[in-house]
């Protein structure tokens, strides 16, 4: 199982350097990193295969960021047109919705969704 964590921080200079060097100090690898935000306040998405090191590790250098996690399904994909098309296409058929997705290292394309089991079926990952 991996795990996206979201990481809410202040959008300005230092922000993200400050969170990765902290995970990193950790040693966290990070399978896939997003970060989303152009006003006051900004997402962080990393895909970690577990939270713990990660939530102690903000606990403590960053005691006040506000962190939720949520479980994902990564699907490891070949790099061709149309392939993220196809998978979609299998989650809508199964009246699924998406609310993350996101590419990660190693040609692996991440999902989140709040029905997981039927995400994980649709993918035939069950």
């Amino acid at each position: 199982m991996s795990v996206d964590i979201v990481i809410e921080v202040d959008n300005k200079p230092g922000a993200l350097a400050a969170l990765a060097a902290a995970v990193s100090d950790a040693g966290v690898n990070l399978a896939a990193a997003t970060f989303t935000g152009g006003g006051e306040k900004a997402e962080l998405h990393i895909l970690v295969p577990h939270a713990e090191p990660v939530r102690h590790a903000l606990a403590v250098t960053h005691a006040s960021v506000a962190t939720r996690e949520h479980e994902v399904v990564v699907v490891e994909v070949e790099d061709n047109p149309g392939v993220l098309a196809d998978l979609t296409r299998k989650i809508a058929e199964a009246g699924i919705n998406i609310d993350t997705i996101y590419v990660a290292t190693g040609n692996r394309v991440v999902f989140g969704s709040d029905d997981i089991a039927g995400l994980k079926k649709a993918l035939g990952r069950d």
